[in-house]
């Protein structure tokens, strides 16, 4: 594939996956503003701890889209999977930005949110699956890390869209109003550019690999061929994802919260933190993908494992007592870039573990069972032990989940110069 041709599609795919994650991110965002409307009244934590428990929801959801829309992808190709993941988010979008509060409708309320959160739920599960195979296998081999890592620079940038959208709201209506009506205009606006991404997505091109896989009639991939003939693969994958998704939840969606309720930080001081950080962070994405590209998959995910089971409880121990915005996010960015060490060459390096026939399967599901146990609940089993007080029982187990994730990354081949993507 051309050049041109090939920039325009990555970057096309990346546009989606970008309005995808906004989508996504933007209930973890607006969560200190939408609880109190939706759920009966109780203490700010129970109420957050409802809405973790429904945001879990849409993480049980996600191996079923993976599963589903992973068979999808690789029977009838990667653009027709991206087109039907954005689908679905759209709708979940909108159901939220017209739930009523539960003044108004009672249980209904809530009962309307876990409904969002699933279709929602089927959608991110399918996506990442769809958006890692596509950019792997459009983009050259050795540059493969460097563009593959654009998903997670979407990914983050549609959580940096989402606090920027927050702080906007936060700037021009106060915190009343936000918790009236102001949340439900995020949800609206994620529905909307959904649409201008289902528009973009059907004009995207197919993949090489996957055309080349119909043309020599390799078998398609069935619904339960990914265990069975790829087992050793499939675990691999849960096993090298648990404790990085563990990590980035409980350093990116979980932090935000950490620095009001434990560090005692405003809500508007903690989401600039963040905003910061994950801005710094995305930018470092395709700088690690890149260096993946000359020295290999294996040293940067080793990397993130050291850092990670050496520093995290010092991390979250130090950020309970920072007074200093600028120190925390000093901190934050800082676990933010050894992280990237995981993120920014997770897709590629579970794409280039599969062949073209069961690649999307073979990434997504693995991935969203991993990511549904430890990065869906993490949030939740965060502010479970703080309301029992043993809050720092959870800085050691994303500790210990981490040094799972290591001994795989020491056991494993490095991908690239071992990948199943045959195409360069």
């Amino acid at each position: 594939m051309r050049q041109p041709g090939r920039l325009r599609s990555i970057l096309g795919g990346s546009a989606g996956n970008l309005v995808e994650w906004y989508d996504w991110y933007v209930y973890s965002a607006f969560t200190l503003y939408f609880a109190p409307a939706i759920f009966p009244k109780a203490s700010a934590t129970a109420q957050l701890l409802n809405a973790a428990a429904i945001f879990a929801v849409g993480f049980l959801m996600r191996p079923i889209g993976a599963w589903a829309m992973g068979v999808y992808s690789d029977r009838h190709g990667r653009k027709a999977g991206l087109t039907l993941s954005v689908t679905l988010m759209c709708v979940g979008s909108f159901l939220i930005a017209v739930t009523p509060n539960y003044a108004a409708a009672g249980w209904l309320a809530p009962a309307l949110l876990v409904l969002a959160r699933m279709l929602q739920g089927l959608s991110v599960g399918g996506e990442y699956g769809a958006s890692a195979v596509y950019l792997s296998e459009m983009a050259g081999r050795d540059r493969r890390g460097f563009y593959a890592s654009f998903q997670y620079v979407t990914l983050i940038g549609g959580q940096l869209i989402a606090l920027g959208v927050l702080l906007l709201l936060q700037s021009l209506l106060d915190a009343t109003e936000l918790e009236q009506w102001g949340w439900r205009v995020p949800f609206a606006i994620g529905g909307l550019l959904a649409i201008a991404v289902f528009r973009i997505r059907r004009g995207l091109l197919e993949t090489e690999s996957f055309r080349n896989a119909a043309a020599l009639g390799i078998p398609r991939t069935s619904r339960f061929a990914l265990f069975r003939d790829h087992p050793r693969a499939a675990w691999t994958v849960m096993a090298l994802t648990a404790g990085g998704t563990l990590a980035f939840y409980a350093y990116t969606t979980y932090m935000q919260k950490f620095l009001v309720n434990t560090a005692g930080m405003g809500r508007e001081t903690a989401t600039r933190v963040m905003a910061a950080a994950l801005l710094g962070y995305a930018l470092v994405q395709p700088l690690a993908g890149a260096l993946s590209d000359r020295v290999g998959r294996k040293p940067l995910m080793a990397g993130f494992g050291i850092l990670g089971v050496l520093g995290t409880v010092p991390l979250f121990l130090t950020l309970e007592t920072v007074r200093s915005p600028l120190v925390a996010w000093a901190l934050v960015t800082a676990a933010l870039v050894a992280l990237s060490g995981y993120t920014a060459i997770s897709g590629v390096v579970k794409a280039e573990m599969f062949p073209a026939h069961i690649r999307t399967l073979g990434v997504a599901l693995p991935y969203a069972l991993a990511n549904t146990i430890f990065g869906g609940t993490a949030e939740y089993l965060a502010l479970w032990l703080k309301d029992a007080q043993a809050e720092r029982v959870f800085y050691w187990y994303v500790t210990a989940m981490i040094a799972v994730s290591l001994v795989v990354y020491l056991g494993m081949r490095d991908t690239k110069t071992a990948s199943l993507i045959a195409e360069d």
